[in-house]
């Protein structure tokens, strides 16, 4: 099995030991997004939308430095902090994916890494 990690520049998980993702066999796996900036800023704290659509940012930024993109995107999983979010996170499969939509699991955890996160995205996808 041939893999190699996938490296950003500024790299904002870095600081915690934390690889982005991998690319292994014509396949990307990504750790979990959250609303980070490239910077190492903790963006849209105590707003649901703005770090949600950061996360997406964030995963697709990364899955473009591993030769992807969001519409090769097979499998994720979200954790969200407060389930009162699925709607929205419907609304936002929509937006950000396409049809035929990724296998998803979407959880609802006590608290992510760090305390303001309201949402975590973590994928699997196929490289292009």
């Amino acid at each position: 099995m041939h893999y190699e990690p996938i490296r950003l520049n500024p790299d904002p998980l870095a600081p915690y030991n934390i690889s982005p993702g991998f690319k292994a066999d014509g396949m990307l796996y990504l750790s979990g997004h959250a609303a980070i900036s490239e910077s190492g800023d903790l963006m849209g704290v105590d707003n649901f939308d703005a770090q949600a659509q950061a996360t997406f940012e964030s995963l697709q930024r990364t899955l473009k430095a591993g030769g992807s993109d969001l519409s090769r995107v097979i499998k994720v999983t979200i954790y969200l902090t407060d389930m009162s979010h699925f709607e929205k996170i419907v609304a936002l499969r929509e937006k950000w994916f396409t049809a035929p939509y990724p296998a998803d699991t979407i959880v609802e955890v006590r608290s992510l890494a760090l305390p303001e996160l309201m949402i975590e995205i973590e994928a699997i996808a196929v490289e292009a």
